[in-house]
């Protein structure tokens, strides 16, 4: 499922919620009398908060990924959607990365954000070139080998 449709999904069970099932356990609650000792009627009011927060966030983040313009990533440098091999030079182990949002990034997948220490350390390189970056664990020092920008992949991520 592509991100935007993920975040659309959300969102509609959250309006869902919002607007039908939160409003019916809101008047059972009021059903069941004193609301200042009522756990039912304060447990809907928090999750109430709750999800119109979280449909501003999921709202907020739809409406930057619609920014989005695919013609301005580089074709010559790592950029979102890239996948990239890069060597560890002080463990000399390869590693193969692909660059996505933070909603799609999966560590044990190779799907990193491009918001993240290595992602934000990436972007921008080309092949030969040489990071260091600060990562949770400690420094590294990765090379970039090789270089698969988002022009080059199918739909499925694979090189063409």
């Amino acid at each position: 499922m592509k991100i935007k449709e993920k975040l659309e999904s959300e969102i509609q069970q959250l309006e869902h919620e919002l607007n039908v099932e939160l409003p019916a356990e809101l008047k059972r609650a009021v059903a069941l009398g004193d609301l200042s000792e009522n756990a039912e009627y304060h447990m809907a009011k928090q999750r109430q908060e709750f999800v119109r927060a979280r449909l501003g966030q999921l709202k907020k983040r739809l409406a930057d990924l619609s920014l989005v313009n695919l013609s301005n990533i580089p074709r010559d440098r790592i950029a979102y959607g890239s996948v990239v091999r890069v060597l560890d030079l002080d463990s000399d182990q390869e590693t193969v990365y692909r660059l996505v949002t933070s909603e799609e990034s999966d560590v044990a997948k190779g799907l990193i954000s491009t918001s993240s220490p290595i992602g934000r350390g990436l972007l921008g390189k080309r092949v030969g070139d040489t990071v260091r970056i600060q990562t949770p664990g400690g420094a590294k020092e990765l090379e970039v080998r090789h270089l698969t920008t988002i022009y080059d992949l199918d739909d499925a991520g694979a090189a063409l």
